[in-house]
């Protein structure tokens, strides 16, 4: 029998830590002698650590050795931590907790698949571990989105055919990814930017339980 798998990316869709990595990276970035300003930010959405960092020193036309690039990504790493020490269900966006309970209840399989190598310490941090069948994190990949690999990793711990796989994203670059993957990507976020989504919503505010019904029918 086929199953429908249900896979979230984690920054700016279950939680709101986008303004946390902006953070650190800012902070890096003045201590290297520019500033990184919120639509500089953009270019970072669902993009691993090390080719946020690269970005970041070509805005910056910073050039480094490879034992500064290894401390800088350490570094950045660690104000980051800082900043989600105190993290909670507060951080939690908008109905998130609704849907997965929707789909826990009806034996839906559910997976994390985020570029992020600290996803697993934040879900416990604001309550939602327990909904997550799979946990597919920068730990796990080598390939960075749009680059399908983390989808079709979390499709197969899940053990469903990446062809029966939902990927619910708010960056162009994930949704790249889970329309490579074969998946039905559903955008988060502004229509106008992540047009290449098969479905699109502002928030899970707007998405009901008919919606939700129709994906696990859609594959």
């Amino acid at each position: 029998m086929r199953k429908v798998g249900f896979i979230f990316d984690l920054d700016g869709v279950i939680v709101d830590t986008a303004k946390y990595h902006y953070l650190a990276w800012r902070k890096l970035a003045n201590e290297l002698g520019f500033d990184f300003t919120h639509d500089q930010n953009e270019l970072f959405k669902g993009v691993s650590r090390k080719r946020c960092l690269e970005i970041l020193l070509n805005i910056g036309d910073v050039t480094a050795t490879h034992e500064q690039f290894d401390r800088w990504m350490i570094d950045k790493n660690v104000d980051y931590l800082e900043y989600i020490e105190n993290m909670d269900a507060s951080e939690i966006l908008p109905d998130v907790p609704r849907v997965l309970k929707y789909l826990k209840e009806r034996d839906m399989p559910i997976a994390l698949g985020s570029a992020s190598k600290n996803a697993r310490p934040i879900l416990e941090k604001v309550g939602l571990l327990h909904y997550f069948d799979a946990i597919v994190d920068g730990n796990n990949v080598t390939k960075a989105k749009p680059d399908p690999e983390v989808f079709l990793i979390a499709a197969k711990n899940l053990g469903v055919n990446p062809l029966d796989g939902v990927v619910f994203e708010d960056a162009v670059a994930g949704i790249q990814a889970a329309n490579a993957a074969g998946m039905i990507s559903v955008g988060i976020g502004d229509n106008q930017i992540l047009f290449e989504a098969a479905h699109n919503f502002n928030d899970f505010t707007e998405m009901d339980s008919g919606f939700l019904d129709g994906l696990r029918a859609l594959t």
